[in-house]
């Protein structure tokens, strides 16, 4: 019996797409969020990124404690901008209760706001450097950034959650001793911040960061990005100047707006450098022309308790990220109806994906790092009926009802 050997058929197939899983839980992120990549080789070809792993409910915490005790809630949303927070917060509820604050509360908000974005964008600064490998960078930018956190604490009383807002004022005043010591160690920041220019213009920094993470202009406009990420796709917003808060309205021509048009990790690194200047400048301007005043009032404080009219304000400041919204509805009765936070990471984050695609697996934790992304203040719940086709929010209680059930 003749035997006849098997014909073996090479078919060759096309690359097909590889899904690879990034997070929640992962070394080159700092909170819980997920990433779905799907990938060609090693070109990435869409994402998907997924929210929920951090949810707080501080909102509707808030919804249920009077406005008093709501601003030390509200200032736990982040620990990075928790004066931006507060700033936004206090704002409203004094332009619902009509209380005005003196001109030297508002010039110490402003220099308080100010010295964050410092440690913010010497934070992120730092955190570039350990996502490239640079970690002797990494180590002296948060050596440097620690004298505005010592600075913070000696002002303040504090270094993350400052406490330095109060309805109708602040809580700490700058003692002559106090402003030395800040043009002290603004001085000692710029000469930083030179150094950490120096360092980033390094071609080994730039062949790095340069042509990664490619967001236009276009793209930025039309997915209303804001903060750094935006100016850094050659957006020219800031509210600092287009929508004056606190003195700003007075500093509008003491500071520019920093631009680059690049659209690029570099760029959006290049504008926080730049904008380490400028608040700095920013800082010695208050110094000087600190008005004399009191700081705070204690009646204008305790016409809240139970005097506070029914009314609904939407306050935003330029927070270190981007523009941050507080919409602040009250009952009448000292309370809050509804609050709602709009964080610039919620606002960002929906760039990551064109600015993802079409790049490597190796440059997403630099991509993803360069929007400064805060996930627990950027968290929120939705209930999703497919039937019906209707979507709502949900309380805590009703969360828990629901896992029993």
């Amino acid at each position: 019996m003749k035997m006849v050997a098997d014909e073996t058929k090479k078919i060759k197939y096309e690359y097909t797409r590889l899904v690879v899983p990034l997070g929640p839980v992962h070394p080159a992120l700092k909170e819980p969020i997920r990433f779905i990549v799907s990938t060609r080789h090693e070109e990435i070809v869409d994402v998907h990124v997924r929210l929920g792993h951090a949810y707080r409910g501080i909102e509707v915490l808030a919804e249920t404690r009077n406005v008093i005790q709501a601003l030390y809630l509200v200032e736990r949303i982040c620990g990075i901008c928790s004066h931006a927070h507060t700033t936004c917060f206090v704002q409203a509820v004094e332009e619902i209760g009509k209380i005005e604050p003196s001109r030297r509360a508002v010039y110490l908000r402003t220099l308080i706001a100010e010295l964050e974005r410092i440690h913010s964008h010497m934070l992120l600064l730092g955190l570039m450097a350990h996502e490239i490998g640079f970690d002797t960078l990494f180590m002296y930018t948060w050596r440097k950034r620690e004298l505005v956190m010592d600075l913070l604490e000696e002002i303040t009383g504090n270094r993350v959650h400052y406490g330095m807002n109060t309805f109708g004022g602040v809580r700490s005043d700058l003692t002559p001793q106090l402003k030395r010591k800040v043009s002290n160690v603004l001085d000692r920041i710029d000469e930083a911040t030179r150094y950490i220019h120096e360092v980033f213009q390094d071609k080994t920094v730039e062949k790095r960061l340069c042509d990664v993470g490619f967001l236009s202009s276009d793209d930025a406009r039309e997915l209303c990005v804001v903060g750094p990420t935006a100016r850094g796709s050659g957006i020219d917003v800031d509210f600092r100047r287009d929508d004056p808060y606190a003195a700003y309205g007075d500093l509008k021509n003491d500071f520019s707006v920093v631009v680059r048009s690049k659209g690029d990790v570099f760029s959006r690194m290049e504008v926080r450098i730049f904008e380490l200047y400028e608040s700095t400048n920013l800082i010695r301007r208050i110094l000087d022309g600190l008005p004399d005043g009191p700081v705070s009032s204690a009646e204008k404080v305790l016409k809240l308790v139970g005097g506070l009219p029914e009314g609904e304000v939407i306050s935003r400041v330029e927070a270190p990220r981007g523009e941050l919204i507080h919409f602040v509805k009250t009952d009448g009765k000292g309370g809050l109806k509804r609050f709602k936070a709009r964080t610039p990471t919620l606002a960002n984050v929906v760039s990551l994906k064109p600015m993802l695609v079409g790049g490597e697996i190796a440059d997403i934790p630099v991509v993803i790092a360069s929007i400064d992304p805060c996930i627990s203040c950027a968290d929120r719940i939705t209930i999703v009926d497919l039937d019906r086709e209707e979507t709502s929010t949900v309380d805590l209680v009703t969360l828990r009802r629901k896992k029993r059930d």
